[in-house]
């Protein structure tokens, strides 16, 4: 098991079930807020075992990749991301599911993720694989799943400012 393939994992199956808000009729709001529900659970506990287990190594191995300069600033990027996909959560969490306001939470969300998600696949992920052997990818992909198994109901969302978080974490 490695972490890297791990979030590319779940960053399939978050793109997997926005893909399925898609396909879900407009007029079935309770299935709308099923999958939402199961939906930010996901995103909230995969950013924090992202937080907990792979930012803090990324800063200790990483050199930066992908453009980025260091693995500082991808970090840094990566947290205020978090904080823009955990506002939009926020946001659908006030709506009614499938009301405009809800959609357009729900949109603004997915966007945060795609553009982190994107970020991330191009610059930390592979910065963190050249960097870190394939024991320690291990060792930190079994903490992580071990983290997520054990909130699999979800944790509170709690934004950080990134750099007071990459500073406590450096």
């Amino acid at each position: 098991m490695d972490v890297t393939e791990l979030i590319l994992t779940q960053h399939h199956e978050q793109r997997r079930l926005f893909a399925l808000l898609d396909d879900v009729d407009s007029a079935d709001t309770e299935t709308l807020g099923t999958v939402w529900a199961r939906l930010a659970v996901l995103l909230e506990v995969h950013a924090r075992a992202e937080e907990k287990y792979f930012y803090p190594r990324l800063l200790h191995v990483g050199e930066g990749a992908g453009g980025q300069e260091d693995a500082r600033s991808e970090t840094k990027d990566a947290i205020k991301d978090h904080n823009d996909i955990r506002d939009g959560v926020r946001r659908a969490a006030q709506e009614l599911p499938g009301s405009e306001s809800w959609w357009q939470a729900v949109e603004d969300t997915r966007i945060a993720n795609s553009d982190h998600m994107a970020e991330e696949e191009r610059e930390d992920l592979p910065d963190f694989r050249r960097h870190a052997d394939l024991q320690v990818r291990h060792n930190i992909a079994v903490e992580f799943v071990a983290y997520e198994f054990r909130h699999s109901q979800g944790v509170d969302a709690e934004n950080h400012e990134p750099e007071s978080w990459v500073e406590q974490h450096s």
